[in-house]
């Protein structure tokens, strides 16, 4: 009869290990590269195409493409048939913060019973429209307020707070600049 699995957040904890494992003893297996395709529709909607992705040491190609929409609210002109690029930057934060911090947390064997995060950017159009050169087009603070009931004591909390903010992937892109190479 085979071992009952180590579940923590719904996180089998042996298959978290075995990754880490293998990527310790191999580290090119933890090179990801994710990819989109993006067409702008009208005014202020677009789309984005995710079908495919490198990691692991190999391709993945998804059963089904998965689709992001974009827009803006009335307010900025948009047709808010989506959330805009600043709402989405928010849900890519949101969503990393999730993951690591049920990662993690499995990973410490402690069991999250609720975790949910408020979110809110700050930007000046003055920097977009260039109305003020000493202002920055993009988002100038980001607030999050992690609303987290787990099983661990005080120490651990504070410890896998710690740890996520050291690990998250975007909440670090978010922190530090990024390269970004644009072609046209």
């Amino acid at each position: 009869m085979g071992s009952i699995a180590t579940i923590h957040n719904g996180v089998n904890v042996e298959d978290l290990n075995a990754m880490v494992a293998q990527v310790e003893a191999k580290p090119d297996l933890g090179r990801f590269t994710f990819r989109s395709r993006a067409k702008w529709i009208n005014r202020a909607h677009s789309q984005s195409t995710f079908d495919s992705l490198y990691g692991a040491g190999q391709e993945h190609k998804r059963a089904a493409p998965l689709f992001m929409e974009g827009d803006e609210p009335a307010a900025l002109l948009g047709t808010d048939l989506a959330p805009s690029a600043g709402e989405a930057a928010l849900h890519a934060l949101s969503s990393c913060l999730s993951v690591t911090y049920a990662y993690t947390a499995a990973a410490m064997g402690i069991e999250i019973t609720s975790l949910s995060f408020d979110l809110e950017a700050d930007t000046d159009l003055r920097g977009f429209l260039e109305l003020d050169k000493d202002i920055r087009p993009g988002l100038s603070q980001i607030r999050v307020k992690v609303n987290l009931a787990c099983n661990g004591t005080p120490e651990q909390v504070k410890a896998l707070h710690e740890q996520v903010r050291r690990t998250s992937p975007i909440y670090d892109t978010f922190r530090n600049p990024v390269d970004i190479k644009m072609t046209t």
